[in-house]
């Protein structure tokens, strides 16, 4: 018999309120400090980082770990990291769901294609270097994971989730403790880096006069960015926000169908295929979109039922719940022995990732190279967020095609990028094989995306 007053009842929406609470907290600093508005640390950030000095400072003064008190059922850090894993399927799913803006042409979808191309380059190069500290590391520190160099990437190149993920991994089917915390303390080093680094860059711009201060005030939203002509009303006999998210749900019940059916035929990747829940989620998404145009296209549906304003909303929620629950999931005390290496790979994680795309966007972006490179740069060390704010303060009205190239590009990004996330199960157990196998991947890749240089010289 279950009584509403007991903890269990509780411990999970007392979470989730306490998140949530906080991003209240942290748009509000944000809005009353400059310093924090001027440096454009995302609010999901911040609230992540107010919740996680809060719980620090109360362990150290008083030895009580608050998110495991009977208020959040003694399972708060669980409940957070079960949030950061979900909320980054679902923030995928409905970015999928939301539609495409027409027919692209051939010099815009080469210029996809490289953006695509250059994403899974930085993945290469952030895993290439940390791997090659990881294996110094382990012969100044016996007893240090030979992996963990590969949360670079998952954590600076894809996310606080990602990071999660195969810090998971590293920690329950390889041995490697505090694996959870040391890849969201990577991925939350990777937010710094975006905005400390993107600020820099856009000071540099400004005093140099090729940008100028951006606009206080938003434009209002057009009726046609809200509502396509052939919709469904947004009021009827269920409300169109509620369609959205059981668009969003049915996909995310048809990914885990999906995880569900390869874990039974692949026991022993198990662990991999449920890491691959977002993956897995877009694939479902893509079936349902193609399910409603055949039908719309059959006549059996009559209007469009995706809404893609509504669609950003519900991935925009998701990935901020992501990022401040993933944030405030992490335990410091169990990183004690590791905060050197994180603090250098963090470091020369941000400035390598930096000059990369400075390098790309020059070569191969000329006609937009700034815009390319801020939302490059932003997307690569923290989220696809982090990469639109960064761009916002250049391209506010996103007239270059930078905004563009990071929805679309996510396709190549996932063909090319599939083989390093198997690759990460292979670290593990030959380190230096993978770093050599890495490394020769991001050549490849490289040529792949100065094609046109390379093989332009060589016919001359």
């Amino acid at each position: 018999m279950t009584n509403f007053w007991d903890s269990n009842v509780w411990g999970f929406f007392n979470v989730v309120a306490l998140l949530l609470v906080s991003l209240l907290a942290a748009n509000a600093l944000k809005r009353a400090i400059r310093f924090l508005e001027a440096s454009l640390i995302p609010t999901s950030v911040l609230a992540g980082a107010l919740l996680l000095l809060i719980s620090e400072a109360v362990r150290i003064l008083t030895g009580v770990e608050i998110f495991q008190t009977a208020f959040f059922d003694g399972r708060g850090i669980e409940h957070m990291e079960l949030l950061t894993y979900h909320m980054l399927g679902l923030g995928f799913v409905a970015s999928t769901f939301k539609g495409a803006s027409g027919k692209l042409g051939k010099k815009r979808t080469g210029e996809i294609f490289d953006t695509g191309v250059t994403t899974v380059s930085n993945y290469l190069i952030q895993g290439v270097l940390g791997l090659a500290i990881s294996l110094i590391a382990v012969l100044v520190m016996k007893d240090f994971f030979p992996a963990a160099g590969l949360l670079l990437p998952f954590g600076y190149g894809q996310g606080t989730g990602q990071a999660m993920n195969y810090g998971n991994i590293y920690e329950t089917q390889y041995g490697f403790t505090g694996g959870k915390s040391f890849g969201l303390t990577i991925a939350a080093l990777g937010f710094l880096s975006a905005s400390i680094g993107g600020v820099i860059h856009l000071n540099i711009l400004r005093r140099q006069g090729k940008i100028k201060p951006r606009r206080n005030q938003e434009d209002g939203l057009r009726s046609e960015e809200i509502q396509s002509a052939n919709e469904i009303p947004m009021m009827d006999s269920i409300d169109k926000m509620t369609i959205q998210i059981a668009l969003v749900a049915a996909a995310y019940l048809l990914a885990y169908l999906f995880m569900l059916g390869l874990g039974g035929l692949l026991p022993g990747m198990k662990a991999v295929v449920y890491g691959f829940n977002f993956l897995l989620g877009v694939l479902a998404a893509s079936l349902i979109k193609l399910a409603l145009r055949l039908l719309k296209k059959a006549g059996v549906v009559k209007r469009d039922y995706v809404n893609s304003f509504l669609m950003t909303r519900v991935s925009n929620f998701c990935f901020d719940l992501m990022v401040v629950a993933g944030i405030a999931a992490i335990r410091l005390g169990v990183l004690e022995k590791y905060w050197g290496v994180i603090l250098i790979m963090g470091v020369l994680g941000a400035v390598l990732t930096y000059f990369y795309n400075r390098l790309v966007a020059r070569k191969l972006f000329p006609d937009y190279e700034q815009e390319q490179f801020l939302m490059m740069y932003g997307m690569l060390t923290g989220t696809a967020s982090t990469g639109t704010i960064l761009l916002r303060e250049i391209d506010e009205d996103f007239r270059t095609p930078a905004a563009d190239n990071m929805v679309y590009q996510n396709f190549p990004a996932i063909v090319f990028g599939f083989p390093m996330m198997l690759l990460a199960t292979l670290a593990p157990k030959k380190p230096v094989l993978t770093l050599v196998i890495l490394a020769l991947f991001f050549a490849v890749m490289n040529v792949i995306l100065f094609r046109r240089s390379i093989f332009k010289r060589k016919g001359k």
